[in-house]
């Protein structure tokens, strides 16, 4: 056989050797992950809830999920450890600010411009009319004319116009 007939079996297993060696690198990491839990980490299950590590056994976890609410999970079913600011900041809502120092951006945008007091005498608070007009504030015409239109009866047509 020559090796142009060999090459894409060899190509095959190659492929199937490099996908075999990632998911078993992925599976030793979560399984050291899981070995470096302890009592008082804050963990997440595959299942998505959020729990305090109260005992760790071989292939079990003890976790406190609540006031008075304590799960038994196997060890395989945790998803990941969370660091202690992570889990507060998930499940306490409690921002752990890095940046305290820096400067607090306000509400508004009127202290991030530059004002001055000639500017804010010459800005007028007035309305800007876009061009809409209510029935009510429109001004009402002369009397006559109103009653000539009420008089008036819309004429109705018999289909026969030029619309056909």
């Amino acid at each position: 056989m020559s090796l142009v007939t060999l090459l894409p079996f060899i190509v095959l297993i190659g492929a199937m050797f490099l996908m075999t060696r990632s998911a078993k690198k992925k599976q030793q990491q979560a399984a050291d992950m899981r070995n470096q839990m302890q009592p008082g980490s804050g963990v997440r299950t595959i299942g998505g809830m959020y729990a305090t590590v109260k005992e760790v056994s071989e292939d079990t976890v003890l976790l406190d999920a609540g006031p008075g609410v304590e799960l038994l999970f196997a060890k395989n079913s945790i998803g990941a450890v969370l660091t202690d600011d992570e889990y507060n900041r998930i499940v306490h809502g409690i921002e752990h600010d890095l940046k305290s120092d820096a400067d607090i951006v306000p509400d508004d945008a009127s202290s991030l411009t530059e004002t001055d007091a000639s500017a804010a005498d010459d800005s007028d608070d007035t309305p800007v009319d876009l061009g809409k007009k209510d029935a009510a504030d429109e001004p009402k015409a002369d009397a006559a004319p109103a009653e000539a239109t009420t008089d008036e009866q819309p004429k109705k047509s018999d289909g026969g116009s030029a619309a056909k």
